[in-house]
C-alpha cells in the first residue's frame, strides 16, 4: 500500500484549504448556521463547480469524479478545519454510497447526476437517535430493531394498491436528521409487513412530497443542523428492490462515514490546536508569553502527539475503511480534549459562550452523541475483531472446555473415548498439582 497522497490530492487539499480560508471563517460561519438553509448556498456551488466537491464520491459514469473514499476523506478533513456547515457528509458519505450500491438503474441515472453536481441534496433519516445503530457503528443490529421493529413507533410503510405501478406509503417520525430540514431528497428507513414478517427497506422522498413535515430542531453544534421529520401517509418509492440487503449496505456505509468522520475531527482538532498555539504565543502574563512557561509547553506538547497519532489512524482508516471505527474513536477523543484544553489555554476569554474555542468543542461533543460514545466505538471495533471470544468457542470439537471441578472417574472414561490419545496417566498429570517453587538463592556476602 502506496499512502504517499499523489499530486491531484495535494492539489486538492491546497485549493480547498485557500477557498475555505478566505470564505469560511468563524464569523462567516456564525452568520451561514442562522440562515434558512443552515449554509452557504452561494459557497456550496463553488465549491461544486470549482472542485466538484459533492461528486467526489460519484462514478464518472453519472457524472462525477470517481474517486476513492481516501479523496473524500482528505476533503474533509479541510472542510472540518474550517467547521464549514454543508450538506456534504449528508450527501457524498451517506446517501450516495447507498444510492449506488442498492438504486435500480433507472434512480441511480435519475438521481446520482444532480447529486454530483450539487443542485439536489440528500440526507438520510432514521427513527429515534439511532443514525450510529443504523451505520453499525456502535453494534450489529441486522434485524432493524432501531427503526421500530414492526411495532408502534419508528416509520411504517404499507403498499400503496391505488397508486399506478405499485407505490408506498408512509407514516411515522423521525427525529436528529442532519440538514433534513433543507435536503431536496429524503431516504428513509422504514418497516414494513407487520410485525410477524417485518423487514427493512429505505424508501426515497421528495422534499414537495404531500404529508411530510419537517421542523428545524435547536442542536448544541449549530454548524450540523439537524431536524425532526413528520411523514404523514407521504408517498414513497422504494429504493432498489425488496429482495435488497439493506442491513449489509448500512454497515459498507457506515465504514466509509466513520473514516470520513475520523478525517474531519482531525482536521478540526488540527485547527484548534493552531489556534491555541497562536494565542499561548501572544497573550503575556507576569512579563512574557504563557506559551514560554513550561508548563503550557507540555499540555500542547501532549495535545500535538495525541493529534499526530488520530491523523495516523485516519488516514490509514481512508484505505481500509473496515479500521474506521477504532480511526473514529480515537479522533473524536483527540478532538475532545484539544478543544477543551483549547478552552483552558484562552483563559477566562476561553470561558465566555461566544468565543470561537467553543465551536470545537459544541462539534466534539455533538459528534460524540450522534456516532459515538467513543468507549461504544471501541468496544463495538474489539468485538469485530474477536479481541475478547468466549474462551469456551474456542474449544476443539470433541474436547469439553476446561472446568473448576476435579475429573470423575466417568468423565475420564468420556474424555478417553472422544479422544482416544488421552490416557488415565495424561489425565492425571494434568491434574497433578504444580511442582514447588524452586529455593531461593542464598544471599552472598561482598
Amino acid at each position: 500500500m502506496d499512502a504517499a497522497f499523489t499530486a491531484e490530492q495535494d492539489e486538492i487539499r491546497r485549493t480547498l484549504r485557500e477557498i475555505l480560508g478566505k470564505r469560511c471563517g468563524p464569523d462567516e460561519v456564525k452568520a451561514a448556521v442562522r440562515t434558512t438553509a443552515g449554509h452557504d448556498r452561494e459557497l456550496w456551488q463553488q465549491l461544486a463547480r470549482q472542485l466538484g466537491l459533492p461528486g467526489i464520491a460519484v462514478a464518472e459514469e453519472y457524472g462525477g469524479v470517481g474517486c476513492t473514499p481516501a479523496d473524500l476523506a482528505l476533503a474533509c478533513e479541510e472542510t472540518g478545519r474550517a467547521l464549514l456547515p454543508s450538506p456534504l457528509l449528508a450527501t457524498a458519505a451517506l446517501c450516495v454510497p447507498l444510492i449506488t450500491a442498492l438504486g435500480t438503474a433507472a434512480q441511480r441515472s435519475a438521481l446520482l447526476p444532480p447529486l454530483a453536481t450539487g443542485t439536489l441534496t440528500a440526507t438520510l433519516a432514521v427513527s429515534g437517535a439511532a443514525l450510529a445503530t443504523a451505520l453499525a457503528l456502535t453494534g450489529e443490529d441486522a434485524s432493524g430493531l432501531w427503526a421500530g421493529g414492526g411495532r408502534a413507533g419508528g416509520v411504517q410503510a404499507r403498499a400503496d394498491a391505488d397508486a399506478a405501478g405499485g407505490g408506498w406509503r408512509l407514516y411515522g417520525e423521525a427525529a436528529q436528521v442532519l440538514d433534513g430540514h433543507s435536503a431536496g431528497l429524503l431516504l428513509v428507513a422504514a418497516h414494513t409487513g407487520g410485525f410477524a414478517r417485518s423487514r427493512m427497506l429505505l424508501f426515497l422522498v421528495r422534499e414537495d412530497a404531500p404529508g411530510l413535515v419537517r421542523t428545524r430542531q435547536a442542536v448544541l453544534d449549530e454548524t450540523r443542523p439537524q431536524a425532526r421529520i413528520q411523514l404523514r401517509d407521504v408517498p414513497a418509492e422504494l429504493l432498489g428492490d425488496e429482495g435488497a440487503d439493506v442491513a449489509a449496505a448500512l454497515a459498507a456505509t457506515g465504514r466509509t462515514v466513520s473514516a470520513v468522520l475520523a478525517a474531519e475531527a482531525v482536521g478540526a482538532a488540527d485547527r484548534a490546536l493552531a489556534r491555541t498555539v497562536e494565542y499561548v504565543r501572544q497573550r503575556e502574563q507576569f512579563g512574557r508569553a504563557i506559551g514560554s512557561f513550561q508548563a503550557v509547553k507540555h499540555r500542547l506538547a501532549d495535545l500535538y502527539v495525541q493529534v499526530q497519532a488520530a491523523r495516523s489512524a485516519a488516514y490509514y482508516a481512508a484505505w481500509d475503511p473496515d479500521q474506521g471505527g477504532l480511526a473514529l474513536a480515537q479522533a473524536l477523543e483527540a478532538l475532545r480534549v484539544t478543544a477543551g484544553e483549547a478552552i483552558q489555554l484562552h483563559g477566562g476569554i476561553g470561558f465566555t459562550w461566544e468565543h470561537d474555542a467553543h465551536l470545537y468543542f459544541k462539534r466534539a461533543a455533538a459528534d460524540e452523541l450522534l456516532f459515538g460514545p467513543v468507549h461504544r466505538l471501541r468496544a463495538h471495533a474489539a468485538d469485530r475483531a474477536g479481541l475478547f471470544t468466549d474462551p469456551a468457542a474456542a474449544v476443539p470439537p470433541g474436547h469439553r472446555a476446561p472446568t473448576a471441578h476435579t475429573d470423575t472417574a466417568a468423565d475420564a472414561a468420556a474424555d478417553t473415548a472422544a479422544d482416544p490419545a488421552a490416557s488415565p496417566a495424561a489425565a492425571s498429570a494434568s491434574t497433578a498439582p504444580p511442582p514447588p517453587f524452586p529455593p531461593a538463592p542464598e544471599k552472598v556476602a561482598v
